[in-house]
């Protein structure tokens, strides 16, 4: 237990005079424990010091002080609450108290008394909080005064006053302020429940340094959860310096006028020595006025959106993917039909051999559309060109390689050429041909991919007289579209055809083989 720092003959004088106040007086530590108390404060109470002194106030003489306390024990237990948090004196107009009085046959009674507290907080000489000091006031017998005036004065004839200072009037207006203040208590604590449970960040900020007053676990969860109570804005976010915050709030506590901002980006630190992150807000920042209209504060309110403004970036960039997605497959499309036209020689075989190349793009993009169009395998592809034919006649083999969006669709328009030219032409147009597929990964410093596809056991092959929108086709995609290179040997004993792509460089960087 703290002491106070007094000595010599003072401090028996104090001592003395202490125990010997008619008013009840009890010195109580931090915790509301019983430290001290005056002779007449054991009289009132009827107790014994050893057995009160270093006991919780209420627990020595009610049934706690928790929130199913009685409402008076609660009156109480908040006025020293509010004298310790204050580090002012807070006085409690009128609390009820039932005190035990002991009676002749040794049982004991319990009679009502009106009180009137006073709580006042002593402190040391570092400003440090040491003791609260409760001063109590019997005030029963003016409740008494005033039944016995409106017994003797029936009819409500006018009140002297002397009748006014010692009748119902001073009580009850005392019992309408305390009343009051309940009520004004309670609506505080409401409003504050409020702000601390508010979906947006919130906060207060007070002077024209911006010192944090409160705020709430939203805003907490924004910066981090650092502690910045008692802090100038520029000591709790530093961060900030240079980003325009600190001058958008100086320039509402100097002119009053509000601050909005949209969309704002700012950089906070949201963990300790951790990286600088972005964020999004819409907030405002609102002057704080006195009742003589100067600004005293700025109360900061907002939501951070974040997450909508980079699912609005995503969605712009796939909206603008997906133009140029759509104006490149509108040109094929369009390539596709112009050389197809050139080289079909009536209008059904043109249908037949448009649909088939128009359904081998569409087949690649169904593919790449299940993979979100963020690439895919070169074995699928394959696959979906293929198969068609017969698992037991195609054999791809080879390493898992990505292919980007682009390059899925340019390969898989070639693999639809090369297998369409084996039905017709080549191994898979008689039984017993096969197509062999294998495929390797050089330099892994810039992957190049090299391919390789060979038909067998088909009809001998011979170079054709003219090429094709076929072999065009396929010429186009791997040396324009991809920027890679393209060996065909029309060998007799099968088709044999080489093609290299180099898969982490752009069309325009990529090296010739």
């Amino acid at each position: 237990m703290k002491e106070l720092v007094i000595s010599g003959e003072l401090a028996v004088d104090l001592a003395a005079a202490f125990d010997a106040s008619p008013n009840p007086y009890v010195l109580l530590t931090p915790d509301l424990r019983v430290a001290g108390c005056n002779s007449a404060y054991l009289s009132v109470t009827h107790s014994e010091r050893s057995a009160i002194v270093g006991q919780p106030i209420f627990g020595a003489f009610t049934a706690g002080d928790g929130e199913d306390a009685p409402e008076n024990v609660r009156q109480v237990r908040d006025s020293m609450e509010r004298a310790m948090a204050s580090r002012k004196p807070d006085h409690l107009a009128l609390v009820r108290f039932a005190l035990a009085r002991p009676q002749a046959d040794g049982s004991t009674a319990f009679e009502d008394r009106l009180w009137s507290a006073t709580h006042t907080p002593i402190m040391n000489r570092d400003g440090e909080l040491v003791y609260l000091l409760q001063h109590t006031t019997d005030i029963t017998e003016l409740e008494e005064l005033r039944k016995l005036r409106a017994q003797t004065h029936p009819g409500g004839a006018s009140p002297s006053a002397l009748d006014v200072v010692v009748g119902g009037d001073v009580l009850r207006r005392a019992e309408l302020v305390q009343q009051t203040n309940r009520e004004l208590e309670f609506e505080k604590r409401r409003l504050l429940d409020l702000f601390l449970q508010a979906p947006g960040f919130v906060a207060v900020l007070d002077g024209p340094r911006h010192v944090f007053q409160m705020h709430n676990p939203a805003y907490a969860q924004l910066i981090g959860h650092r502690p910045i109570t008692g802090k100038a804005v520029r000591d709790a976010l530093p961060e900030l310096v240079g980003q325009g915050y600190y001058e958008f709030l100086d320039h509402v506590y100097a002119t009053g006028e509000p601050y909005e901002g949209r969309e704002s980006r700012v950089q906070l630190q949201r963990e300790p020595d951790a990286p600088l992150e972005d964020v999004f807000l819409n907030f405002v920042y609102q002057p704080i006025r006195d009742d003589q209209g100067r600004v005293v504060g700025i109360f900061v309110q907002g939501h951070d959106v974040t997450n909508d403004v980079l699912a609005a970036e995503r969605q712009k960039l796939m909206i603008d993917e997906l133009n140029h997605r759509v104006k490149n497959t509108l040109a094929t499309v369009q390539s596709i039909a112009i050389q197809t036209a050139r080289s079909a020689e009536d209008p059904r075989a043109f249908a037949q051999t448009f649909q088939s190349r128009i359904m081998a793009l569409s087949h690649t993009h169904d593919l790449l559309t299940q993979r979100l169009w963020e690439g895919a395998e070169l074995r699928d592809v394959l696959r979906h060109e293929t198969e068609a034919y017969g698992l037991s006649r195609v054999s791809v083999m080879g390493p898992s390689v990505s292919l980007s969006p682009a390059q899925a669709v340019s390969l898989g328009m070639v693999f639809h050429e090369l297998a369409t030219n084996a039905a017709k032409y080549g191994a898979l147009s008689v039984p017993e041909g096969r197509v062999i597929i294998d495929w390797s990964l050089a330099d892994q410093h810039d992957r190049r991919l090299r391919i390789e596809w060979r038909e067998v056991d088909g009809p001998p092959v011979a170079q054709p007289e003219r090429r094709g929108f076929g072999s065009r086709l396929i010429e186009r995609n791997l040396k324009h579209d991809l920027a890679g290179s393209l060996e065909i040997d029309y060998a007799p004993a099968g088709l044999a055809v080489e093609m290299t792509v180099s898969l982490d460089r752009t069309p325009a960087e990529r090296i010739p083989a």
